[in-house]
């Protein structure tokens, strides 16, 4: 085990009808004036928005609005906002939606004391040394941003989807309601499990770790493969959406990093050019595809792990071998809707360079194996043709 600091300063309000405390909150904090952003609308539809803002009036609070933060969200809408909040000159973001809302109402609120393009942050040009307050309402759980300093925005010019990480981007308050994620379609639920079950695998394959901790991942796994079944069976059961809401946020909250090097971070790496390259993909399905992949690739040096994992997560007992523990997992996958190959993304073989190019930018990835050009076309070339 690695020595370690674990703080984490959010705090989460977590349950039934927690949403209408966010207006006592921000009171609570001396916020006046608020910067609200959100994506698309549905949070007009499932009757969050109505919550919100009714909070804040009933407490006090002036907001400004700002729509059209979409999925794997994009630099040129965080440039919008924050001439927005400087012109009305905020106190606060106040982000009411899913991960890509809370990430880019992240860099949003760093960018806010930033002269320059907050784009140097996510490149290693600016370490962050200041903050707007931010808040979250969060109304899909699968990022675990809601409860961490981390972001990831796209750079449409560079075709480049990178993370940034902050101590002072970590929410203030996030407010998580299960009940608000009854009406999510099928497809979010798996891709959000998937994203947050892939969380935990990247600190779980480690180079380091823990017994205790390993003990955490499984038993964090385990929750959302099976709470993930049953909200698909039944999307208003309130304790299997509040295990998979709670599970979610916890897979990257700083618990499973606890006693690691940091983890690999290499599958993500992968997929982040996926969804730069093809918008339209969501995150957890390029993860269903690519983690398997690099699994494949690297599982003589993971074999131990991987067999662990068959036998404490996918219930393989004895039969449990790094080869069926890998095609136990894409099995999962496949069984709750998700896609399995690049060729069910609509990836082509041409597509395959170019996505190499893009994640060899940043190369090497890693840290199980130090991923070369080579060894990342490869793994491509494996998510391709599974």
């Amino acid at each position: 085990m690695e020595n370690f600091v674990f703080h984490n300063p959010t705090k989460l309000v977590f349950g039934k009808d927690t949403v209408e405390k966010i207006g006592e909150e921000l009171r609570k904090n001396g916020i006046k004036k608020v910067l609200m952003i959100y994506g698309g609308g549905s949070i007009k539809k499932n009757g969050v928005y109505e919550k919100v803002v009714r909070s804040l009036h009933d407490n006090g609070i002036t907001k400004v609005e700002l729509s059209g933060i979409r999925p794997n969200p994009v630099l040129s809408k965080v440039h919008e906002a924050i001439a927005v909040a400087k012109k009305e000159q905020v106190e606060a973001i106040l982000a009411v939606g899913g991960g890509s809302v809370v990430d880019s109402g992240k860099a949003i609120a760093a960018g806010y004391y930033y002269e320059g393009d907050i784009w140097d942050a996510f490149i290693g040009k600016y370490a962050v040394k200041k903050a707007l307050p931010l808040y979250v309402v969060l109304t899909m759980s699968a990022t675990g941003t809601e409860m961490n300093g981390n972001g990831v925005i796209t750079n449409e010019e560079t075709l480049e989807k990178l993370g940034f990480g902050s101590k002072y981007v970590y929410p203030v308050v996030s407010i998580v309601d299960p009940t608000v994620q009854y009406s999510l379609p099928r497809d979010q639920v798996v891709y959000g499990a998937i994203d947050a079950i892939s969380h935990v695998m990247e600190h779980y394959f480690d180079v380091a770790g823990s017994a205790l901790i390993d003990s955490i991942d499984e038993g964090i796994i385990r929750t959302i493969m099976s709470a993930t079944e049953k909200v698909i069976e039944e999307p208003e059961n309130y304790e299997a959406r509040a295990n998979l809401c709670l599970a979610t946020t916890l897979a990257l909250n700083g618990l499973t990093k606890m006693g690691t090097t940091g983890g690999d971070w290499s599958s993500h790496d992968l997929q982040h050019p996926l969804s730069a390259l093809k918008p339209e993909v969501a995150h957890g399905a390029g993860l269903a595809v690519v983690f398997p992949a690099w699994m494949t690739y690297v599982k003589d040096l993971i074999s131990e792990k991987l067999i662990k994992f068959g036998k404490n997560i996918l219930n393989l007992g004895d039969d449990a071998t790094a080869e069926r523990t890998i095609d136990e997992l894409r099995r999962w996958y496949k069984s709750v809707g998700a896609p399995i190959t690049l060729k069910e993304l609509g990836f082509t073989q041409e597509d395959v360079q170019k996505v190499t190019q893009i994640a060899s930018k940043h190369a090497p990835l890693g840290k199980v194996k130090r991923l070369d050009t080579h060894d990342i076309e490869n793994i491509y070339r494996i998510a391709y043709k599974f």
